[in-house]
């Protein structure tokens, strides 16, 4: 089946309609479209690399506020430090549960052992303690009681009844023989005898409970009773002591000597008694130590005889000297994380102590960390001994 040819536009025809648009006249649209437009975007491509350029990330090294610390050896232990007293951190509480009524000491302040630091209220105890005075003073007239008798004035009394008790028997014993006699003569009946029988008995019985009670008062008190009363007073006497040892106790003091570092509690506060509470912290400040502590991997290399220094925190650059004390032999888990993600959070450390002088230029107070390096050899030293001290 045969197709209809097609028309195509033949070269004459080409030029012709360019020669038209030549020679018609431009618009404003074409003037925008040829010049205009293509202008912006060079324009606008030109801002874009200029604000890229401009907003680009910039990498300044940017000097460290403080230098870091270096190590002053060519190998080297480091290890994480806390300053501490001489005596270490002493917190001071309270051993029984009461309302602080005074604060004797302020932060800064030196004291000796046996010095009060607070005291809590002892208006309870006090009443106590004159009820217990009391009865140890009833205890103790009680005793002197029995040690002073026989008392002399009660003998007299005694001695005359026992004469009218031997009076009434001689008068009772009358009766019964003229009883007798007339029972015999059959003057009487048997039971007017029998009768004078029984007063004569109940007369002697008389005069043998008169003379024993005269026998009891001559010969004093019996000595198990004033064993008796001498125990009473003494357990009177060992609770007033025991009760002034607990006044005493409500007013709690510096067992040892040292500088007071930090006062927790204010007049009119309730303490308690649990343990490892801190109202008052204690330390010889007078020679420092520090707690330094060497990672479990780290002991090997570790040599109680090497060199030492510290760099406080901010003041990276000061090597304060360190001498060995001596070595915690408990490794315990490291408490001081640094926060770096490839650190063991399973890490345990060895504690050692280290001695040092305050210095004036560059003052340590207790609590503050510092930085610790420790010559290392080059060979791994003998295991340090445990527990034994180098500096005392």
């Amino acid at each position: 089946m045969a197709t209809a040819p097609t028309d195509s536009p033949s070269p004459s025809s080409d030029r012709a309609s360019r020669q038209h648009r030549l020679e018609r006249p431009r618009s404003v649209a074409d003037i925008l479209t040829q010049f205009v437009l293509p202008l912006i975007g060079l324009c606008l491509l030109g801002f874009a690399g200029w604000y890229v350029w401009n907003t680009r990330p910039k990498s300044e090294t940017t000097p460290p506020p403080l230098i870091p610390s270096r190590s002053p050896f060519a190998r080297t232990l480091a290890g994480s430090g806390v300053v501490e007293a001489q005596s270490e951190n002493i917190a001071v509480g309270s051993p029984t549960p009461g309302v602080v009524v005074e604060v004797l000491v302020t932060v800064g302040d030196s004291v000796t052992a046996g010095a009060p630091l607070f005291r809590l209220d002892d208006r309870e105890l006090r009443g106590e303690l004159a009820v217990r005075k009391a009865m140890a003073s009833q205890a103790r007239s009680e005793l002197i009681r029995l040690e002073a008798e026989p008392r002399q004035e009660k003998i007299p009394p005694l001695v005359a009844g026992l004469n009218e008790a031997r009076a009434a028997l001689l008068t009772a014993a009358d009766g019964r023989r003229r009883g007798e006699e007339t029972f015999s003569q059959k003057a009487t009946t048997e039971q007017d005898l029998i009768a004078k029988r029984d007063a004569e008995a109940y007369a002697q019985a008389a005069v043998d409970k008169a003379q024993a009670e005269l026998n009891l008062a001559e010969a004093g008190s019996w000595e198990y009773d004033r064993d008796v009363s001498r125990a009473a007073v003494s357990r009177a006497e060992a609770e007033v002591q025991k009760m002034e040892s607990d006044i005493d106790r409500l007013t709690i003091s510096a067992l040892t000597s040292g500088k007071v570092l930090q006062v927790n509690i204010r007049p009119g506060e309730f303490v308690g008694a649990p343990p490892g509470q801190p109202l008052v912290l204690l330390g010889d400040v007078d020679r420092l130590h520090i707690r330094v502590d060497i990672d479990e991997f780290e002991i090997s290399r570790f040599d109680p005889a090497a060199v030492a220094s510290a760099s406080p925190r901010g003041g990276l650059q000061v090597a304060i000297p360190l001498s060995f004390v001596r070595v915690e032999p408990f490794v315990v888990p490291k408490k001081s994380l640094s926060g770096d993600n490839t650190e063991r959070v399973d890490t345990r450390v060895l504690q050692v102590i280290y001695a040092c002088q305050p210095q004036v230029q560059t003052p340590l107070f207790v609590g503050q960390q510092v930085d610790v390096f420790i010559e290392a050899p080059a060979t791994p030293p003998n295991p340090p001994a445990a527990g034994v001290d180098r500096v005392k």
